[in-house]
């Protein structure tokens, strides 16, 4: 017999779809978008659904999720990569690792570091009319 948390880790036909979506995209959806494509696919997917799965997938280690303290972004890229927040379209680009020059981290040897999570705030090149 299945315990309730199997079922929860269970892979379901909805997960992967969700992560197929986002990893089919690179302009890093809010739970909202990712729903609205889901649909076209599952049309009785509920937007409840969606959220568990983005948190499993997240927990998991499959997706990412960008947080800049007023929305949920999410990411199926899971290399490690830095992110570019536009303050004027709100748009979410990604910054490779050899783009970001000069960052030093100095703990000392009692921390370890499993991942760092970079977001970088301005205008882009597009709202800043250098397409």
């Amino acid at each position: 017999m299945l315990k309730s948390n199997d079922i929860k880790r269970r892979n379901t036909y909805q997960r992967k779809i969700i992560l197929d979506i986002l990893r089919d995209t690179d302009i890093h959806p809010t739970a909202d978008w990712i729903y609205e494509q889901a649909r076209k696919k599952i049309p009785n997917i509920s937007l409840g659904t969606v959220y568990r799965n983005l948190k499993i997938l997240k927990e998991n280690g499959q997706i990412i999720e960008i947080n800049d303290g007023k929305q949920s972004r999410f990411d199926g890229r899971i290399d490690e990569h830095y992110h570019f927040k536009c303050v004027s379209c709100d748009r979410i680009i990604d910054v490779e690792r050899d783009e970001v020059v000069g960052l030093k981290l100095k703990l000392d040897k009692s921390y370890s570091v499993d991942r760092v999570d970079i977001l970088i705030t301005g205008v882009c090149n597009i709202c800043n009319g250098e397409n």
